[in-house]
């Protein structure tokens, strides 16, 4: 392992920070716009590179305000290193695995944009095409620098022992604090509505029925004992085009003729006691009187008790 290290750290050639400057002259005026920050072989780093990374990072919830740019910049030095390294041991990527990759990152920046592309272009300033050449080369030395992190490691192998001696050596004021957790794992058995409970919903429903029939109005039955949202106006649905109620109800009213009332139907949302009030080509009026089923409740306890500090 050594050997291949010494190999690779002599592309490390300059490590400058602030010392080589790149300018840029305006119309009117020099100014500084970048500077080159480290340099690995041929390899260089702008210190716009590190500026951009490192509130990437903070944009990610990763660091936070006020932290050491050094890791970062760390991290920029060695994948520069190890993009040097796989030009000389020819570690390289297909250009359609670059492809793959470019076509995976622009999905995910057009559906973090509300899936638009023109949004995409208005947001950048720049053609779908210019984005991604600018993405292009970023995506090509991430797949690099995986390639070569694999071909590095491919043969290391840690023992537990080994784990636990480095873990030793580390003292304890310098280990970070974890908080307390822990996993617990349950049971849930979704109780179901029993036939009593349909049986009870029926039998009130054909008692209003019955009532309705003797010349109650169906419309303040409706509105005292109705537990769906149209209580209120008598039970009216108001004209409903085909398709737009669950499919029982829409079944058991469009059978009926103006004026009948139909027996207890079931839907998704409990029992339904529908009139239907009128027709007019693929539309239909109708009311009724919804009563809901509550599943039964059952207190579950845990057969033991959790604290953490």
């Amino acid at each position: 392992m050594i050997l291949k290290y010494t190999v690779a750290i002599r592309f490390l050639a300059i490590i400058l920070l602030g010392c080589t400057m790149v300018q840029v002259q305006a119309q009117d005026k020099g100014v500084i716009v970048d500077k080159i920050i480290a340099k690995v072989d041929d390899k260089i780093i702008l210190k716009s590179e590190l500026e951009e990374a490192y509130l990437q990072f903070l944009s990610s919830g990763q660091l936070e305000h006020g932290s050491s740019k050094c890791g970062i910049f760390e991290s920029l030095v060695v994948n520069k290193l190890l993009i040097a390294k796989a030009e000389i041991d020819s570690v390289v990527v297909m250009e359609v695995e670059v492809d793959q990759n470019l076509n995976q990152r622009m999905q995910m920046i057009i559906s973090q944009v509300g899936g638009d592309e023109e949004a995409l272009e208005s947001f950048y300033g720049k053609s779908l095409l210019e984005i991604r050449s600018d993405i292009r080369e970023g995506v090509k030395e991430q797949l690099i620098v995986q390639r070569m992190q694999s071909t590095i490691t491919s043969d290391l192998s840690v023992s537990p022992a080994e784990v636990q001696a480095f873990f030793s050596k580390i003292p304890k004021d310098s280990l970070p604090y974890f908080s307390a957790e822990v996993s617990i794992g349950h049971i849930v058995k979704i109780p179901t509505i029993g036939k009593e409970q349909k049986s009870k919903a029926r039998e009130q429903l054909l008692e209003y029925k019955k009532k309705i029939e003797g010349g109650e109005s169906f419309e303040t039955l409706a509105r005292k004992y109705s537990q769906g949202p149209s209580a209120p106006k008598g039970g009216n649905l108001g004209y409903q085009k085909r398709g737009n109620l669950v499919p029982p109800y829409e079944a058991a009213a469009l059978q009926l003729t103006p004026g009948d009332i139909s027996g207890p139907v079931e839907s998704e949302f409990g029992f339904h006691l529908i009139q239907l009030i009128s027709r007019r080509g693929n539309e239909y009026d109708s009311r009724h009187i919804l009563l809901q089923l509550d599943l039964p409740r059952r207190t579950w306890q845990l057969p033991f008790s959790i604290w953490i500090a």
